[in-house]
C-alpha cells in the first residue's frame, strides 16, 4: 500500500506540515514529535517518492544538462562523453538525476522541456548565444557553462585554459626544432579551436617564426574525417612541413590515417601533436602528443558549484579556468631522439 505524509500524521497525531518538516529535515521540530513521526514511518516503512520530497523540499533533485553540439557523435563523442561521465558520477554521489538532452542547433527547445521537468539547475555544456544566456537568466534557474563562454559577466563558465594549451603544443615543437608546421584548426567560432591556434601561432611568433594562412587549413568541423581530408588537401598544396598540429584528437587522428595511406610514417616523416587527450589518444598507434584537458574535473566541477548554488550559494568567481598537462608521446618521440 502506498502510504502518504496525511497516514504519518494520523498515526502520530501530529500535523502534516510537521511531518514535512521531518522527512525534509528542515524547521524546528520538537524531540518527542520527530520520535513520533519516525516511529510512524518505520511502522508504516514509508518511502516518499520523488514528486513528495519535491513538494517538501522544493527541489526535485533532478539536473538537466544539454549539450550543444552541431555534429554527430553527441553524447558518445570522446571529449564530451567524458564530462557527461564526470557529471553523471559526482551527480550520483551528491543524490541527484541527471536529464540529458542535445541539441544541434542553440535554441532554447531542450531547455523548455526541462525547465518543464522542473529540474533544480541546469548544465550547459559548449558555446550559447546571448539570447539564449538571457532566456536562462529570465527563468531564474541556476545554470553553468562547461567547455563554453558568452559575453556576459553574470555567468558561471568552467574552460580551459586552451590558449595556454597551443603555447605548450608549440613550445613542444619548437624544442624538436620543428619550424616548418601545418596547422589544422577546428571551427573557430568556437572558443577552443580559436585559443588554442592563437596560442599556437603567437608562439611562434614570438619565436620570430611568423606562421601565414598558406600553412593554415580551416576544418569546417573537428571530426576524424576532417582531419584525414585535411592532410590530403595540404599535402597536395605542399610537401614542405615537418610536423601538423590539430586543435583537437580526432583531427589529428584522422591526419595520422592518411599520412600512413601515402606510405610516410609518424614520426619520422612527419610529426603530429592534437589536443584534448581523450583516450583514443594514448591508444593510437603511434601514440598521440597531446594536450590534456580537464574534462573530468570540469565535469565535477559543474555539478559541485551548481549544487551550491541550488541552496543558495554562489561563489564570487565566475570564471573557473583548468590548466593544461602537455602529455609527450610516441607520435613525437623519433624527433626528441634525432635532435
Amino acid at each position: 500500500m502506498n502510504y502518504t505524509i496525511i497516514d504519518i500524521a494520523n498515526i502520530s497525531g501530529v500535523s502534516k506540515s510537521t511531518v514535512s518538516r521531518v522527512i525534509s529535515n528542515s524547521g524546528y521540530v520538537s524531540p518527542a514529535a520527530r520520535e513520533k513521526v519516525l516511529a510512524a514511518i518505520e511502522k508504516l516503512q514509508y518511502r516518499p517518492n520523488a514528486v513528495a520530497r519535491a513538494m517538501v523540499s522544493r527541489h526535485t533533485k533532478n539536473i538537466g544538462v544539454i549539450i550543444y553540439r552541431q555534429h554527430h557523435p553527441i553524447a558518445s563523442h570522446p571529449f564530451y562523453g567524458k564530462i557527461l561521465d564526470a557529471i553523471l558520477e559526482k551527480a550520483s554521489e551528491l543524490g541527484y538525476s541527471i536529464f540529458v538532452m542535445t541539441d544541434k542547433e542553440i535554441t532554447s527547445k531542450s531547455a523548455d522541456f526541462l525547465l518543464e521537468k522542473r529540474v533544480d539547475g541546469l548544465i550547459l555544456i559548449s558555446r550559447l548565444n546571448q539570447e539564449l544566456v538571457d532566456y536562462f537568466k529570465s527563468s531564474q534557474i541556476p545554470f553553468v557553462m562547461v567547455n563554453g563562454t558568452a559575453d556576459d559577466s553574470d555567468v558561471i563558465h568552467l574552460v580551459n585554459d586552451d590558449g595556454r594549451g597551443g603555447e605548450l603544443a608549440a613550445e613542444h615543437m619548437l624544442s624538436l626544432g620543428l619550424t616548418r608546421i601545418a596547422i589544422i584548426a577546428g571551427p573557430q567560432e568556437h572558443r577552443s579551436h580559436f585559443l588554442r591556434l592563437q596560442g599556437f601561432r603567437n608562439t611562434y611568433k614570438q619565436n620570430g617564426i611568423e606562421l601565414d594562412e598558406n600553412q593554415i587549413y580551416y576544418a569546417d568541423s573537428s571530426q576524424f574525417e576532417e582531419g584525414y581530408k585535411a592532410f590530403q588537401f595540404m599535402w597536395e598544396r605542399s610537401h614542405d612541413f615537418q610536423a601538423i598540429f590539430a586543435t583537437n584528437d580526432m583531427i589529428a587522428l584522422g591526419a595520422i590515417k592518411a599520412i600512413y595511406e601515402k606510405g610516410l610514417q609518424v614520426p619520422k616523416d612527419i610529426a603530429v601533436v592534437g589536443f584534448d587527450d581523450i583516450d583514443y589518444a594514448a591508444m593510437s598507434n603511434p601514440s598521440l602528443t597531446t594536450v590534456h584537458s580537464a574534462k573530468t574535473r570540469m565535469g565535477h566541477e559543474a555539478v559541485l558549484m551548481l549544487d551550491e548554488w541550488i541552496h543558495g550559494n554562489t561563489r564570487q568567481t565566475r570564471m573557473q579556468m583548468f590548466s593544461p598537462e602537455l602529455k609527450i608521446r610516441n607520435s613525437t618521440k623519433t624527433k626528441i631522439l634525432e635532435n
